[in-house]
């Protein structure tokens, strides 16, 4: 395994533990795999109508350490199959949020999506962040684009 980045994980009050932490669900996989929890009164899921979202949860909290982020990205199989995507992926969850790791999750399809207790709903991915410093200048440097906004690479 590469890496050595320890995320420290805990369980929500009445999260069932039985459906374990994130996973990586192959040798090679970048995200690992995040299960839908539901509260013990919620437990049948929920399903959602084109359009619509819900914020799902996943029964952990996490502390990513200092100088790193999680990003969580849609299940590509979800998204192709069904249309279920993450209205703003990736998120980021921050090294000092201590909160509820929920997953906001749309249904972009054509027909009604059910969420069940236990199924991958999203990934998690651990990534380095860098801080940037900002600096007012009177003019920026010139390149090959310049000012060209969406599309103007000429590139399709």
């Amino acid at each position: 395994m590469q890496g050595g980045v320890v995320i420290n994980v805990a369980w929500d009050d009445g999260a069932d533990r039985t459906l374990g932490l994130p996973f990586y669900a192959s040798a090679g996989a970048a995200g690992a795999d995040l299960r839908a929890n539901f509260p013990q009164d919620a437990r049948g899921g929920v399903t959602l109508a084109p359009g619509a979202r819900a914020l799902v949860p996943t029964g952990l909290r996490i502390a990513v350490p200092d100088g790193f982020e999680v990003q969580i990205r849609p299940r590509s199989g979800l998204a192709l199959k069904h249309g279920i995507t993450l209205p703003n992926s990736p998120g980021t969850i921050d090294s000092d949020y201590r909160g509820p790791l929920g997953v906001i999750v749309i249904n972009a399809g054509e027909a009604p999506f059910h969420i069940a207790h236990g199924d991958r709903i999203a990934q998690m991915v651990v990534a380095p962040v860098l801080r940037a410093k900002f600096a007012c200048v009177e003019t920026l440097e010139q390149s090959a684009r310049g000012d060209g906004g969406f599309g103007s690479t000429g590139v399709e």
